[in-house]
């Protein structure tokens, strides 16, 4: 999903019938939906135009409402067990306009049954969080994910082949070249570690051209280099594309969406 083809989308929708616009806080984290009262203002804020739409006795939009109203109840329930940090909707009764999506980013709570989408909330959404690369460097591995609004689009691991001294793409868990051994630190490991400090530049700078093409071909507007400190900045030093942070953890191991929270937090 291309975010700004969808924003200039639903800002050019102007339409005989009304727009349901919802942004509804559903954080798990946040102390104020510990009891799931987001469910109680998803009732409310549906309840309210209802009652407003029978008081006004206009059948035609009586019968969009209703529409709309099933359609995001069913949308709400076939995601109710599967609750990020918030979801936003924007619906009309014929399906001209239909966006439903759930984002690892917080938002105020707000509905509108208007001529027009609410896209402002959104908009800054995507001002804040826009097309985002983070690239996770662990010794001879590197990840890469792709995340858009907080939202993870595509992931991609290389690991170093040691014997070609070539970066190729892996599929499946990560595993280390060299393992503690019931003594201790093992020769083995030690040798490893040895190789890869003399070499770390060298192989970084051949994965580079990658990394930047892979950064290009996503359009990111933000690159974030997560993992040692003196590893990150020998990468960031071989890429032409401009790097925003460097964090300095290691969490190439760590769940995907887990390495999002603690990058944009």
């Amino acid at each position: 999903m291309d975010m700004t083809k969808e924003i200039a989308k639903l800002e050019s929708v102007y339409l005989d019938q009304r727009v349901f616009s919802m942004y509804l806080n559903t954080d798990p984290s946040d102390p104020e939906q510990q009891g799931g009262e987001w469910k109680i203002h998803l009732k409310n804020g549906l309840n309210g135009f209802e009652n407003y739409i029978k008081k006004d006795g206009n059948p035609d939009e009586k019968r969009n409402f209703k529409a709309v109203k099933e359609k995001v109840l069913h949308y709400v329930h076939e995601n109710e067990q599967n609750l990020t940090k918030s979801m936003v909707i924007f619906a009309t009764a014929d399906d001209t306009v239909w966006f439903a999506e759930r984002f690892q980013i917080p938002v105020e709570t707000e509905f509108s049954w208007e001529e027009t989408a609410k896209v402002n909330q959104l908009k800054k959404m995507y001002e804040k969080f826009p097309k985002t690369g983070i690239i996770l460097t662990q010794k001879e591995a590197i990840k890469m994910i792709d995340t858009e609004l907080g939202t993870l689009k595509d992931t991609k691991t290389y690991e170093l082949d040691l014997d070609t001294e070539d970066w190729k793409q892996h599929t499946g868990p990560h595993h280390t070249q060299a393992s503690m051994g019931t003594g201790g630190r093992s020769t083995k490991q030690d040798e490893f570690q040895e190789r890869f400090e003399a070499n770390r530049y060298r192989w970084y700078r051949n994965i580079a051209p990658r990394l930047d093409k892979l950064a290009k071909d996503k359009q990111w507007d933000y690159i974030y280099l997560v993992g040692d400190k003196e590893e990150a900045y020998d990468l960031k030093n071989n890429m032409n594309q401009s790097v925003t942070e460097i964090v300095n953890k290691n969490m190439l191991d760590h769940d995907e969406m887990k390495v999002i929270d603690v990058v944009m937090a």
